[in-house]
């Protein structure tokens, strides 16, 4: 099973508002980042624990950090749901449509996947909402744990 498909909906969020809120000095703490999620402290601590078990995440003094992994898994996210953006989308569904729709599956679905995807889609340069779409291959997939 690959990264992606090991993460709930909230791990994804949680590691998206590290990856956002984090600077090159200081990692987020549990309190702010709780705060951006709108849950408590310890909760957001229930969904921070299983990243740093899957070595996306690590912890010091308080603060919250991706490590390589975890930058290289969130691009590889946002490739998952961009192609899929793009597949809904030429299947009809509107640009606002397809950020729901992609939201559906892109976790659950495998990098291969993902590739034949992008193949049939003629390698889509960006998204329905114009945003770009690395390249087949580009993203470096982390398989297994």
């Amino acid at each position: 099973m690959e990264t992606l498909q090991k993460l709930t909906r909230r791990q994804l969020d949680a590691l998206r508002t590290i990856g956002a809120q984090e600077t090159p000095d200081r990692g987020v703490s549990l309190k702010l980042l709780a705060s951006s999620l709108g849950m408590t402290p310890p909760s957001a601590l229930g969904h921070i624990t299983p990243l740093e078990d899957l070595g996306l995440v690590e912890r010091h003094r308080g603060k919250s950090r991706l490590t390589q992994k975890g930058r290289t898994t969130l691009l590889e996210y946002q490739r998952h749901h961009r192609v899929a953006e793009t597949l809904f989308g030429s299947l009809g569904l509107a640009p606002e449509e397809t950020c729901a729709a992609a939201r559906e599956i892109d976790l659950a679905i495998s990098h291969r996947t993902v590739e034949e995807v992008c193949r049939a889609e003629k390698h889509p340069a960006s998204c329905p909402h114009g945003e770009p779409i690395a390249p087949c291959g580009s993203a470096p997939a982390h398989r297994g744990g």
